[in-house]
């Protein structure tokens, strides 16, 4: 059902830290770094953090993460207990959910080569919504497809706090978006800019009265009316009649949002701010719904109620309205439980003909009934419904579960506002389960005729289990009190008891009122005039009514009952329509040529049903004059006596008539044999049509299966690309910062694989081989070298062979000493791929032990006897 929903007073204490659930996919890690980077340390939250990944890679989000938050940063253990101050990621793929302050993970494990939907953040959030209802907090960032935002939905249900990445920061902004367009999201910011809201939205009051004197500048009225007129110019839905108190509550959420301190300030910001006009509006439809909500009401129904209405000898569908559907769980139901019904009574009679079922379900929230249409619900949304009637109504499908064909059809959705569109009409059954608490008292009590003007006799009316008739109890009997179920009382409403919307914008009305004569009496003598005028126009003057070119009535004169009556089903002011049978086709005819041709056509001699004596005239008077009446016209209808009941004379044939009476008769009969031509024409097209549509059906499952699995194979990509950059610009930095270190010791290295080619090399190294860029991959017998060492390469060998390291003192060709060492090259995994070679300049300490020993061998000859 979406309409208002009531917020508790305040968030419920409870033990344990506020939970804020994180979903994230393709491009989703520069949006989680820079939402953590901005994330206070002392929040008091626990962080879960979910993003797409491929479920045979593992997931380095921890580590990166961790490099961004002084919080410690962990992967999800099943059973964990959620502390304060804590960040918990999805260590690979698999399911997360939430219960009782714990997480439980469990991985999935899916066949080589076998992709499909898969969609761990719906479930994370869903599940959050369920566990911690108005605590719980629910962030979607950048990403491809739709995950998150069913879930962001249950959390906005329940109360919750949503907030999505503003679209043009995101990488992707299909997950954003697709939140953002189901209206459930309390804040959209890029993500550096959500922690503050986050913090700002928990440190405030869920609730609070708004007590604060307006300021000078506030509207003229009190803000909360102001508001609801900018709501009504902006989507044209009257909220005035909604409870005052609920009104508030959703617009304090608001207010707490933007940190508003009043009313007045909050109508100062959506002067300046529009967009936030539809967010307010979203947050006013919170549709809080399920399948087979109060079983025993159901219960009810199935034993007592369903049954008779299937029963009832008859010769159309039962018709049924399920007024605030919401996403469509209960319209389903409804669905669902006279199929059962019917099934049942089939196995009893097996000889009876099943009956057929149409069922209108109508919401205010275009975004619920696009979801409605769809027919998918997650596996959490059914988690609660029998696994029986689960199998047998609907099919596995996209990773939760799709309504079969049979129920689906027949249930009808559309957008529908009960404060001013027309009613469905001819009902069998009504429901209007949990809407009406949402409304004053003054709506309340006009809605009541109009469910009994809806109702056919008999007819029942299901309410919510906080709603009653009130004082409509004339009208209907209680079946069940405690279910709420009651039937339909054959009252004769009075006239103008029923309050009959009438949604239409149409500036030919607004014209003729402004053409029509005031009713205020004034001491002015025009004044009086206009009322005579007007008894006038009452008493003596014809039937009429004004039309457009469409036929839609938009003004009536007279009594018109004789010749117009209201069809069957959804309210319809077409003129073709209401006009009685009789009238229709010839009516129609001299509508259309009066228009075309801009001529007054008049037709005589039209029978009146039930009157053999008088007869009908009516004139189709086209309107050109004033300008706001240009393109309507004007149909009048005048009775007459029959020329059968006016003498003899008038009985005698007219011979001019009757040849146009012939002529007549022969066009209707040309007529009904292209009508019956064109209707096996059409025939044949729709069912080419239709088989058409299967075949672009069947191929469409294909090609949304082919993208879906495409989709999901690009998120896991972009998912691990990420990661493998991280890991290039990390390898990278190590790589210069062993360049540095090596370039730091003044010690020319060379670095040789197993086959003795030059691999890499020091800058010292280039003034012994005289070494160049070209040079590596060259073998080192190849390098011309200072030194005098033509072992080298031999000791090099025989390093490889035996992992001994060599170490030598060798002569170069400039004077200068070096102390060669050669080691074995070995990986972290302890394999020996190649050699490493050292050359230290050890030319100063050479000199000094070439000095020391020429020391040593003269001081004998230098000695002198005492």
């Amino acid at each position: 059902m979406s309409v208002l929903s009531d917020l508790p007073a305040a968030v419920p204490e409870r033990d344990g830290p506020r939970i804020v659930g994180i979903g994230a996919s393709a491009g989703g890690l520069s949006a989680l770094e820079a939402f953590f980077a901005q994330l206070p340390l002392d929040t008091d939250c626990a962080y879960v953090v979910v993003q797409h990944m491929a479920p045979d890679h593992p997931s380095l989000l921890g580590t990166l993460l961790q490099r961004v938050t002084a919080l410690p940063v962990s992967d999800a253990q099943d059973g964990v207990v959620l502390a304060p101050n804590t960040v918990h990621v999805m260590p690979c793929d698999g399911a997360l959910t939430v219960e009782r302050g714990c997480l439980h993970f469990r991985a999935t494990h899916k066949v080589p080569g076998v992709r499909g939907p898969h969609l761990p953040i719906d479930g994370l959030l869903t599940s959050l919504a369920q566990d911690q209802g108005p605590r719980a907090v629910g962030v979607i960032l950048s990403g491809m497809g739709q995950d998150g935002m069913l879930g962001l939905q249950a959390i906005h249900k329940g109360g919750g706090l949503t907030l999505a990445q503003q679209p043009d920061t995101a990488a992707f902004a299909s997950m954003p978006q697709s939140a953002i367009d189901a209206q459930c999201v309390n804040v959209v910011a890029p993500p550096q800019d959500m922690p503050a809201h986050i913090v700002q939205c928990l440190q405030a009051p869920t609730s609070k009265a708004v007590s604060t004197p307006l300021p000078s500048d506030a509207p003229p009225a009190d803000a909360l009316q102001a508001i609801v007129r900018l709501l009504h110019q902006q989507h044209k839905h009257d909220l005035s009649l909604y409870k005052p108190s609920t009104l508030r509550r959703r617009i304090e959420r608001r207010m707490h949002v933007h940190q508003l301190p009043t009313m007045a300030a909050y109508w100062q910001h959506l002067q300046t701010h529009p967009q936030e006009l539809a967010l307010l509006f979203a947050e006013m439809l919170i549709g809080v719904t399920a399948f087979f909500r109060d079983p025993q009401v159901w219960l009810d129904l199935s034993q007592e109620v369903l049954p008779g209405l299937l029963q009832q000898p008859r010769t159309g569908p039962v018709r049924a309205w399920v007024l605030g559907c919401s996403t469509g769980e209960e319209a389903y139901s409804l669905a669902m439980a006279l199929q059962e019904v019917q099934d049942d009574l089939a196995l009893a009679s097996p000889a009876r003909a099943p009956s057929s079922v149409q069922i209108f379900a109508t919401d205010l929230n275009a975004a619920a009934i696009a979801v409605a249409r769809k027919g998918w619900y997650s596996a959490q949304a059914l988690a609660d419904m029998d696994p029986v009637r689960r199998e047998r109504f609907f099919v596995p499908h996209d990773g939760g579960h799709l309504i079969r064909p049979e129920i689906r059809s027949m249930v009808l959705f559309a957008q529908h506002d009960v404060v001013q569109d027309p009613p469905f009409t001819q009902l069998d059954l009504l429901s209007c389960r949990n809407v009406l608490i949402y409304f004053n008292a003054t709506l309340q009590r006009r809605l009541m005729p109009l469910f009994h003007f809806s109702l056919r006799p008999a007819g029942v009316l299901v309410l919510g289990s906080a709603e009653t008739v009130g004082r409509s109890q004339s009208l209907f009997a209680a079946l069940h009190p405690k279910s709420r179920i009651y039937r339909r009382n054959e009252q004769t409403l009075l006239p103008g008891s029923v309050d009959f919307p009438i949604h239409r914008a149409l500036k030919a009305r607004a014209a003729v009122q402004e053409l029509s004569v005031p009713m205020s009496v004034s001491n002015s003598s025009s004044n009086l005039q206009a009322l005579a005028d007007q008894v006038l126009l009452q008493a003596f003057s014809p039937a009429a009514v004004l039309v457009n070119a469409e036929g839609d009535i938009l003004y009536i004169s007279g009594r018109t009952g004789r010749y117009l009556e209201p069809a069957a089903g959804k309210a319809n002011w077409n003129v073709h329509v209401m006009l009685r049978p009789a009238l229709r086709a010839q009516v129609a005819m001299a509508l259309r040529q009066a228009l075309q041709e801009r001529q007054p056509v008049a037709l005589h001699g039209l029978p009146l049903e039930g009157d053999g004596h008088r007869q009908l005239q009516v004139t189709v008077q086209p309107l050109q004059e004033p300008q706001a009446l240009a393109g309507m016209a004007m149909l009048v209808f005048k009775e007459v006596v029959a020329a059968g009941a006016a003498g003899p004379q008038s009985a005698q044939p007219n011979a001019a008539l009757v040849a146009e009476l012939q002529s007549a008769r022969e066009e209707i009969q040309a007529l009904r044999h292209e009508m019956h031509t064109s209707k096996e024409e059409l025939q044949a097209l729709n069912e080419s049509m239709q088989t058409a549509n299967e075949e672009l059906q069947s191929s469409n499952e294909e090609l949304t299966t082919s993208k879906e699995e495409a989709q999901s194979m690009n998120e896991e990509l972009q998912t691990i690309n990420g990661e493998l950059q991280t890991r290039l610009d990390d390898l990278a930095l190590a790589q210069s910062d062993m360049q540095n270190l090596l370039n730091s010791t003044d010690i020319a290295t060379l670095f040789l694989d197993n086959d003795l080619n030059v691999r890499r090399y020091t800058e010292q190294a280039v003034g012994i081989f005289h070494l160049r860029e070209a040079d590596v991959g060259r073998p080192l017998s190849d390098l011309a070298s200072t030194l005098d060492y033509p072992q080298l390469q031999t000791d090099v060998k025989e390093t490889l062979r035996t992992l001994a390291p060599c170490a030598k003192s060798v002569l170069a060709s400039d004077g200068r000493w070096f102390s060669v060492r050669i080691m074995p090259y070995r990986t972290l995994a302890n394999m020996i791929q190649g050699a490493v070679l050292t050359f230290v300049d050890i030319s100063v300490a050479k000199a000094l032990e070439f000095r020391l020993r020429e020391a040593q061998v003269g001081a004998p000859s230098s000695g002198v006897a005492p």
